[in-house]
């Protein structure tokens, strides 16, 4: 998926948006979904608002998803920077199909872990051959 103003994939851009003030809000009002209003997710924030965070366990995720960087807000793009006023766009400094270019080599590599991780899970559930031990 690529936004259509930046030419980017979504998931590799980042929110202007301050991390520090959505955790912040997370914590101190997230029954009510202040963060995610803040965030522009307004669906979910009147859902979470009715069901009063849902009873502490998805505020509960959510300060751990904003914590941890991955929490994103209207457009998809992750809420990552602390302080807003830094905001560095990554692949500014390059031409845009250079940027186009890594990003789509991104998605190679990212195709390519998984790949490599499901041959792993697979080759360790492969029984012994006959008179091996497994360690």
């Amino acid at each position: 998926m690529t936004d259509p103003r930046g030419g980017l994939p979504v998931p590799y851009q980042i929110s202007p948006r301050s991390r520090s003030v959505a955790l912040a809000l997370a914590i101190i009002l997230g029954w009510f979904g202040a963060h995610r209003f803040y965030a522009g997710r307004m669906a979910s924030a009147f859902a979470q608002l009715f069901t009063l965070g849902g009873l502490g366990l998805w505020t509960t995720y959510d300060a751990i998803m904003i914590g941890t960087g991955n929490f994103r807000d209207e457009e998809g793009r992750r809420v990552l920077s602390w302080d807003p006023t830094d905001f560095d766009e990554p692949y500014g400094e390059i031409p845009p199909a250079v940027a186009a270019e890594l990003a789509a080599l991104r998605t190679e590599l990212d195709d390519l872990h998984e790949r490599l991780d499901f041959t792993e899970r697979l080759l360790t559930r492969l029984p012994p051959a006959p008179g091996e031990e497994r360690s």
